[in-house]
């Protein structure tokens, strides 16, 4: 399960993010995942809570908001956002298209602190 490594991921970068902060409690931190990342939410939830495991973001939740593929069509020039992930066919003209705009992105968005 490759998402428990990508949480591990996640975890280490958000603690370089909070290492200057100092201790801090952490109560949320969102990622974005396209919905072409290859990525599933449910499994990288439950490596969560593995990752988080004597850290300081135990206890965090992982929120993450999946993003939709958007191509940019080489024939007519139109960016079209796309039902599904394939295959990555041009809605305005029924071209073929390998220019994706988004949907391939794993980002840590923003980390949530609590109110001291």
């Amino acid at each position: 399960m490759h998402e428990l490594s990508i949480a591990h991921n996640i975890v280490e970068m958000a603690e370089e993010a909070l290492a200057a902060a100092g201790p801090l409690k952490v109560e949320a931190v969102h990622v974005r995942i396209g919905a072409l990342a290859g990525v599933v939410a449910e499994a990288l939830s439950f490596g969560w809570g593995v990752a988080t495991q004597g850290t300081q973001l135990e206890g965090a939740q992982l929120l993450a908001e999946t993003l939709p593929v958007i191509i940019a069509c080489e024939g007519c020039g139109q960016r079209s956002t796309l039902e599904g992930s394939y295959p990555l066919l041009c809605p305005s003209c029924g071209k073929l298209t390998n220019q994706i705009v988004q949907g391939r992105e794993l980002e840590l968005w923003s980390i949530e602190i609590a109110d001291e």
